[in-house]
């Protein structure tokens, strides 16, 4: 009887230890619990780590999920997920830990479509980039009418509106001739920036990250960029005008992936606005300058839309559990995007890796590189494409490859160092050959 007694409790605790995030609002140190709390039910497959901290100390936490937690894996992608930037909006904050208490139940229970996310890819999911106006908006809660109260950080600053503006040079650039990638930041760019927007600078800029989502509320749509229009002021605004990277296309796709497998963001029809297909162009929508999407596909490797998901900022209790199980498939599908168009490594004769590689796709004027590992990542839709990879020091190699709706193609670039054509004269000969009045003069 002691035996089945033992075994009654053993399950007890199975089953208190998979228990699934419940469905409430969670202040900041219930957040960090509950991440604490599902790091220690999958320890193998997670790490906690901290990016930084916000003005009044809190910790801007991320759970990492990989085979191999702490260990960037040559070919495995990276991809993140950041919520809550604006305070106020806060679903994205409590779906972020509903999926992190996901992938971790299901890679427990043997869900192979999880098992194979977690073992191919290298997810980092940050609840909450702005954990102190989060407090202040929940000290107000969802039944008092202070629609932007919370929103800012703990400085009065908007987040979104926080990051160097890029797209400036970028417009410039395409205009005139520049570079089309990894633009430059001023040189005094971390005092221009608060201290949860600096440490997410320093994280996104320290990881080679290949795609990415950021979590908001006010409105359910798939946003992707660009943010800022082209269009010039009028009045000290600018006007609405679409303005699309060179890989809209693209970014159109993965925004149709979120919207279509969300449970009614496709719809069009939300929140009394009308966003075909569920998804929009940031600039025709509304320009906004120094956002965090523009600035991850300007300065790094990273291509990050902005996902609006529910109507109301702040929503209650109660609507958490339908609001999950409406975008549960929409977070998942959209992680498996990572895996698609092309990757490889690049190495020069001997194997070596080959770091700042630049990969540059004919007909979109838009370049990644190759990480200190020498692999890239290289989002395409399916289509035959002309690649080129170029180094300092190398003779550039260009392939054709034809890339496919599964799968990423792997193409592996192997350069040749670059042969001098100097042909240097031996100085005596030299010597000989200038007339007197012009010979070397030699300090005695």
């Amino acid at each position: 009887m002691s035996g089945l007694f033992s075994v009654f409790l053993h399950l007890l605790l199975l089953f208190k230890l998979v228990a699934p995030v419940t469905f409430r609002h969670h202040h900041y140190d219930d957040l960090v619990r509950t991440l604490y709390k599902v790091h220690n039910e999958c320890p193998y497959i997670t790490r906690l780590y901290s990016v930084g901290r916000s003005v009044k100390g809190r910790h801007l936490y991320v759970l990492e999920f990989t085979d191999y937690p702490g260990i960037h894996e040559p070919l495995e992608p990276e991809v993140k997920y950041v919520g809550n930037m604006h305070g106020n909006e806060v679903l994205g904050r409590e779906l972020l830990l509903q999926l992190s208490e996901f992938l971790c139940e299901e890679f427990r229970n043997r869900n192979p479509r999880i098992v194979q996310l977690v073992q191919d890819t290298r997810i980092h999911i940050m609840p909450s980039m702005n954990p102190d106006g989060y407090e202040v908006a929940a000290a107000q809660g969802p039944d008092i009418s202070g629609y932007l109260v919370g929103r800012n950080n703990a400085n009065g600053v908007d987040l979104n509106r926080n990051f160097p503006d890029l797209n400036t040079y970028i417009y410039y650039n395409e205009k005139y001739g520049g570079p089309n990638h990894h633009l430059p930041l001023p040189d005094n760019w971390k005092k221009q920036v608060e201290p949860e927007t600096r440490a997410v600078i320093q994280w996104i800029r320290s990881i080679n990250f290949v795609l990415s989502a950021n979590l908001h509320g006010g409105a359910v749509v798939a946003n992707y960029p660009y943010d800022k229009s082209l269009e010039h002021r009028i009045r000290g605004f600018r006007r609405t005008a679409y303005t699309p990277t060179p890989d809209d296309k693209l970014f159109q796709k993965l925004a149709k992936v979120y919207s279509y497998a969300h449970g009614w963001m496709h719809h069009g029809w939300n929140c009394g606005d009308y966003f075909s297909d569920g998804i929009t162009n940031g600039a025709s929508w509304y320009s906004l300058s120094k956002g965090m999407q523009d600035f991850n596909y300007l300065h790094t490797n990273c291509f990050e839309i902005t996902l609006e998901l529910s109507c109301d900022k702040f929503p209650r209790q109660e609507e958490l559990q339908r609001e999950w199980l409406g975008n549960r498939e929409a977070l998942i599908q959209f992680l498996e995007q990572v895996h698609h168009g092309i990757k490889g490594m690049v190495l020069d004769e001997n194997n070596n890796y080959v770091p700042e590689a630049v990969i540059s796709v004919s007909g979109i004027n838009h370049d990644v590189t190759s990480g200190v590992h020498g692999d890239y990542f290289r989002l395409l839709l399916p289509g035959t494409y002309i690649v080129t990879a170029t180094a300092p020091g190398f003779d550039p190699e260009t392939v054709s490859v034809t890339v496919g709706p599964g799968e990423p193609k792997l193409v592996d670039f192997h350069l040749k160092r670059s042969i001098a054509q100097v042909t240097e004269v031996p100085a005596q000969h030299l010597e000989e050959e200038l007339p007197k009045q012009v010979q070397p003069w030699v300090a005695r």
